[in-house]
């Protein structure tokens, strides 16, 4: 993550690069003539060409209020009326609206107000058109009131309740920002001074957006919309069959066009490329990051979605989620800060802020890979961030807490403990590497597989410095409890929250810790040995482990290896490695195959229905990517010998 500074440098840079604040500056020098018609010359329509206009069912309050192109063809405006200043292109060519369905550009049965239209553009049973600059190729079509009243500055400047739905974490918005930089104003606050420098750039960001002229740009679309007021569609935009836009930017690109359809509700909004509204979702005061969406009737308000995460049927409110959550049901997340994302959030689950019935202050800090389960209910203020690709089991209800072991399983207990709060759930430290390993592997390939985005850069591996460092330390704590017992609570072991843990499930997570531990720092030696054999020889893995060096993350790895594990020879450290790597797909598999064990103790056919691990595609995958690996670390140890 970022720093606030870093923050206040990312909007300086979006003062002097922002697509939206070209476009406004451009409308307000000549109210949208060059980025409507370029140089084109304008000129009075000529008698005849207002008697053939006349002719053709067009009015105007006052024809010498028209201007033109040259090259304007009054044959292509029939049907309509002028108020006020309006400037018509040329409208040579027809408009693609589908795959075999073309219509001529032109000005047809519509009302235009103080409008500049774009050439080659369609208007076509608009109902009002006021205060709008229209691109080139734009189509709008059936559609009721397309309008700006007084001045807008496109949803940007909004300040939004991240975190703390009574104020705390705010974030003022502008239309290029990044999670990144949402996340480091809501988390840092201590630095004053530094976020009253970002609130004052994002300011002046905000009255370089002010317009008095609605933009739709070149080749957008606006189609059976009653509504869009004070709003910016970038180029190749699309609204279409929404039911509202108002009061907000969509920046948008023909390679990446961003679109709100289907009875999608937008207002007070920044939308970024790529993202998307529709079947019925309302986004409300909310950012939308690239290539994230809403959809299914889902409620985004007073937040920010980070890319790639799709938010259907459920509610989130005064909240920050990163990149990757899936949230595809009926749930309710408040006030969750969120920025690693990477995590679910299942049907029925109930995270909110209220559950005190006092002020709504609280605040949720779910961390990385945070999987909440069917119908569970967490309670605030809490803080998982140490305790990344948590799974908290169907049905918990979690205490106010902070839980920093990474990879846990939060469940109900299978039986009271004695003298321990019936209100504490078991905890599970390393259970997802232990058990559900299939899960974690798989969700790491399918991040790479569904990133759309191309501004933002993620780190997708799940052993990385500072997951395996979370890792280290908690390994530690749970190796230094002193005289062993039954059953932990957070007054024996710091991090347990309000859980309880088992002894059998300390020892076997101090085990699956140190195995994976070693896991990374070995794949580590791996790809520096093969790095440095391919450019520079043999002779350049002499004190290879015992050297410190500076190129990251392996100077972390080999921390792990030389001074933790004491391990000095580069062979010695590579014959670990195939018997490890046999181990972790043999655990993908058995994690898997669970379920065919299960499924076929209760239904008859199941084998019948379901793809069993053996025969599962991304289990053979894993099986022939370890194969490959081992056949490459023997490679190795012959050349390093």
């Amino acid at each position: 993550m970022i720093t606030p500074v870093e923050a206040v440098a990312r909007v300086r840079a979006a003062l002097n690069e922002s697509e939206l604040l070209r476009a406004v500056l451009s409308v307000r020098r000549d109210g949208g003539r060059a980025l409507a018609l370029g140089g084109v010359r304008l000129r009075l329509l000529t008698p005849g060409e207002i008697g053939q206009l006349e002719q053709q069912g067009n009015w105007a309050e006052s024809w010498s209020r028209v201007r033109v192109a040259d090259g304007f063809d009054p044959g292509t405006v029939r049907l309509s009326s002028f108020h006020g200043d309006v400037t018509l292109g040329q409208f040579a060519r027809a408009v693609r609206l589908a795959e075999g369905v073309n219509l001529p550009s032109g000005i047809y049965r519509s009302t235009l107000a103080n409008c500049v239209i774009g050439h080659h553009a369609l208007v076509r049973d608009v109902r009002l058109l006021a205060n709008q600059v229209v691109g080139e190729g734009a189509v709008l079509l059936d559609c009721g009131c397309l309008m700006c009243a007084g001045e807008t500055t496109f949803g940007n400047g909004r300040v939004l309740p991240l975190a703390v739905e009574t104020g705390g974490r705010e974030v003022a918005v502008y239309a290029e920002i990044d999670l990144e930089t949402a996340a480091a104003i809501a988390r840092w606050r201590s630095q004053q001074e530094i976020l009253r420098e970002y609130n004052a750039v994002v300011a002046q960001y905000t009255a370089a957006a002010a317009s008095r002229y609605g933009i739709i740009e070149r080749g957008a679309s606006v189609r059976n919309t009653p509504q869009i007021s004070n709003s910016y569609l970038g180029p190749a935009a699309r609204v279409e069959n929404a039911t509202l836009v108002a009061d907000s930017t969509l920046l948008s690109s023909a390679e990446e066009p961003t679109a709100v359809l289907s009875g999608g509700c937008v207002s007070s909004s920044l939308l970024q490329w790529g993202s998307q509204v529709s079947t019925l979702a309302v986004v409300e005061k909310s950012v939308l990051t690239e290539y994230s969406g809403v959809e299914r009737h889902g409620q985004v308000v007073e937040s920010l979605l980070g890319p790639n995460t799709k938010v259907a049927e459920g509610e989130v409110t005064a909240s920050l989620l990163g990149p990757f959550v899936g949230f595809h049901h009926q749930a309710l997340l408040i006030a969750a800060l969120w920025p690693e994302g990477k995590g679910n959030v299942a049907y029925g689950a109930n995270v909110g802020s209220n559950h005190t019935s006092r002020v709504p202050d609280q605040e949720f800090w779910p961390g990385e890979g945070l999987y909440l389960g069917l119908g569970v209910n967490v309670k605030y203020p809490a803080d998982f961030t140490q305790a990344p690709y948590t799974i908290i089991a169907t049905g918990v209800s979690t205490l106010p807490q902070k839980v920093a072991f990474p990879f846990s399983l939060i469940n109900k207990p299978w039986l009271p403990c004695p003298e321990i709060s019936p209100a504490y759930n078991e905890i599970i430290p390393a259970w997802v590497l232990t058990d559900d390993l299939y899960m974690l592997t798989r969700n790491e390939g399918k991040y790479r597989q569904r990133n759309r985005a191309r501004r933002t850069r993620f780190d997708f591996a799940v052993f990385r410095p500072d997951t395996v460092d979370l890792m280290r330390d908690a390994c530690r704590r749970l190796e230094n409890v002193g005289c062993s017992k039954e059953s932990y609570t957070e007054r024996d072991l710091e991090g347990l929250g309000k859980n309880f843990m088992k002894e059998k499930s300390r020892t076997q997570a101090i085990e699956a810790y140190r195995f994976f531990i070693r896991y990374y720092a070995l794949l580590g030696l791996k790809e520096q040995v093969e790095r440095l054999l391919q450019n520079q020889g043999k002779n350049a893995l002499t004190g290879l482990l015992t050297s410190a060096g500076e190129q990251q993350p392996w100077e972390h790895q080999r921390q792990i290896l030389h001074e933790e594990m004491g391990l000095s020879d580069i062979g010695e450290g590579l014959h670990q490695l195939p018997a490890m790597l046999q181990e972790v797909a043999r655990r993908i598999e058995r994690s898997k195959a669970k379920d065919d064990q299960r499924g076929l103790r209760i239904l008859e056919d199941y084998a019948e229905a379901h793809t069993s691990a053996a025969r599962d595609g991304f289990v053979q995958q894993s099986w022939n990517d370890t194969r490959q690996q081992i056949a490459e670390v023997e490679q190795l140890i012959a050349q390093a010998a």
